[in-house]
């Protein structure tokens, strides 16, 4: 499924890119991202209700209106990341890498032979149900498939420079929420300590011609993470811009 990855090219051309985390289970709401200018949305399994089918769907739905559909999964496990990607997803996102052997699983899983054992199917959606007989379908998955992984934690900080060491990895996604509750100041995310250890990573990991990746709770956050590097920005949540919209048009009327 995944021929030329968009995404993948819009960060190659030093674009920064921007989407939500979604973890409302509709493919209306995905299908209205393609429409807003977002460029990718990230299918929350980790901490989002949607199972296999529902994230097969949205994909579908991103697919539709040009919104890049990256897969988030629960932990770092082999057949959840195949499944991810199988589905025709433009990448996987995997949490609480902390070491440099977290990193090689991801990048195993992830990748077919040779680079990693990712196992082959070329009946599935990625594989265009067969339409091509699966020609060139591993190397263009190797190629074309985003892999990326969550630096969560003060362990994965220290242990950086052995993560970034590891080929097959395309951006490094700095955590604030999980940063802050290691640094002992969970939810504080725009607490000098956590944005010094944020800015510290992405200078090291943009020294090294890495893609970086983090969160903002909102624009304000947002823009601080763009001028200090941040090419993969993911911007809130989906629920909780719906909220935030209904919630500003109930105070605004009731004034």
């Amino acid at each position: 499924m995944v021929k030329e990855n968009l995404l993948k090219g819009k960060l190659e051309k030093g674009e920064t890119v921007i989407g939500p985390f979604c973890i409302v289970p509709s493919m209306t709401m995905i299908d209205t991202l393609g429409y807003s200018g977002m460029d990718f949305c990230i299918l929350d399994t980790e901490h989002g209700p949607m199972d296999v089918q529902t994230i097969t769907d949205l994909c579908i739905a991103a697919d539709g209106t040009g919104v890049s559909p990256i897969v988030r999964v629960g932990e770092n496990n082999e057949r959840l990341i195949l499944r991810a990607l199988d589905i025709g997803s433009a990448g996987v996102q995997v949490p609480q890498i902390n070491q440099k052997s977290d990193a090689e699983d991801v990048v195993k899983s992830a990748k077919y032979s040779p680079i990693g054992h990712r196992g082959l199917s070329i009946f599935t959606r990625s594989g265009e149900y067969f339409k091509h007989q699966g020609k060139n379908h591993t190397d263009n998955q190797n190629e074309n498939t985003l892999v990326i992984v969550h630096i969560e934690g003060q362990r994965g900080l220290n242990n950086l420079d052995e993560i970034m060491s590891v080929d097959g990895i395309d951006i490094l996604f700095l955590g604030p929420y999980d940063i802050s509750q290691s640094l002992g100041i969970p939810g504080q995310v725009t607490d000098p300590k956590v944005e010094k250890a944020i800015r510290d990573a992405t200078d090291k990991a943009r020294a090294l011609g890495r893609y970086v990746g983090s969160y903002a709770k909102d624009v304000e956050m947002g823009k601080w993470l763009i001028d200090i590097g941040v090419q993969y920005l993911s911007i809130n949540t989906d629920a909780t811009v719906y909220m935030q919209a209904c919630e500003k048009i109930v105070q605004d009327l009731r004034k």
